[in-house]
């Protein structure tokens, strides 16, 4: 036999270099069009961002460097603690009450029954519609002095609390209103996670005797937390973030009772003038936000069932 000749095979060796670059910039190309965006209104806003956190700025005059002077201030600061203490606040209220809305009306519209299409259709338009005619709305609905809510109230004899205006009942309007407009969104979730369970394992538990709280509890609800566990880091998220209904209905009071981060973030910019602290003050939300969803992350192997 005849050996081959060195040169013939070292060829495919020096072709592989080239397919791979050729390779990467099709992967490359096919990106561009989503990388340039990204790139230009994500990134570089948030490059810009950092950097604008080590100055001290007031929109007009130059930059003063400060450099993690604004992040000491904001650490010690007992107005930014009661900022993120009443945005766990709201989100100890939001989260449990969309999601057990959103899980209700799920299970309610994944069965037959007449105009379901409708219902769902009724249930998600919140979803959709400006937060500010959402917060207007709810301003309306629970003001004190004619509002429909304490009206409905008053026919029940029951004196209707001050709502936005009370500095104890300012948070829980905003979560109700919160949660009215999110519901929709976790109810279209959830009932698709429903909606893909298959039907034996009902049928299975069924023939074991099982009852119908028994199979939603066992069945229904593992085979439910990919989709839960969405909707709950999606709604951490959210719920940090919270600022649109906040700034229309109380502007962070009355008395500073509703003041949360992103409100904070805003008058520290606007009313102000510290665009550097209000940098500051956004990355590290940005910060908790990350841990927050780092450790859902890694607790979802606990409960989290898939397939």
């Amino acid at each position: 036999m005849t050996a081959a000749r060195p040169e013939a095979a070292a060829a495919p060796a020096r072709r592989a270099p080239r397919r791979r670059l050729r390779y990467a910039g099709t992967v490359a190309l096919f990106l561009l069009p989503s990388a340039v965006p990204l790139t230009l209104f994500t990134l570089v806003p948030m490059a810009a961002s950092f950097w604008t956190s080590l100055h001290e700025w007031n929109l007009i005059t130059p930059m003063e460097w400060v450099g993690f002077g604004n992040y000491a201030e904001l650490l010690g600061d007992e107005g930014t603690r009661a900022a993120f203490l009443h945005t766990l606040a709201f989100i100890a209220g939001y989260l449990p009450l969309v999601y057990a809305g959103g899980l209700g009306l799920a299970v309610l519209l994944n069965r037959a029954m007449a105009g379901r299409n409708l219902f769902r259709a009724i249930y998600f338009l919140p979803v959709i519609t400006s937060w500010v005619v959402v917060a207007l709305l709810w301003k309306w609905l629970l003001n004190p002095a004619g509002g429909i809510v304490n009206w409905a109230l008053g026919l029940l004899g029951v004196h209707g609390p001050g709502w936005w205006t009370d500095p104890a009942w300012a948070m829980p309007s905003i979560i109700l209103a919160s949660a009215w407009k999110d519901l929709g969104f976790v109810m279209i979730i959830l009932l698709a996670g429903l909606q893909a369970i298959p039907k034996e394992y009902h049928d299975a538990a069924s023939v074991d005797g099982a009852t119908g709280l028994a199979r939603f509890r066992y069945v229904t609800l593992p085979l439910l937390s990919p989709s839960t566990f969405f909707v709950v880091v999606i709604s951490l998220i959210n719920g940090f973030q919270v600022f649109d209904q906040v700034h229309v209905m109380t502007r962070g009071g009355p008395g500073g009772a509703t003041q949360v981060v992103v409100e904070q973030v805003y008058d520290l910019t606007f009313r102000y003038g510290r665009a550097g602290a209000a940098s500051a003050l956004s990355w590290l939300l940005f910060a908790v936000v990350l841990l927050v969803t780092q450790l859902q992350v890694r607790a979802q192997r606990r409960w989290v069932h898939y397939g």
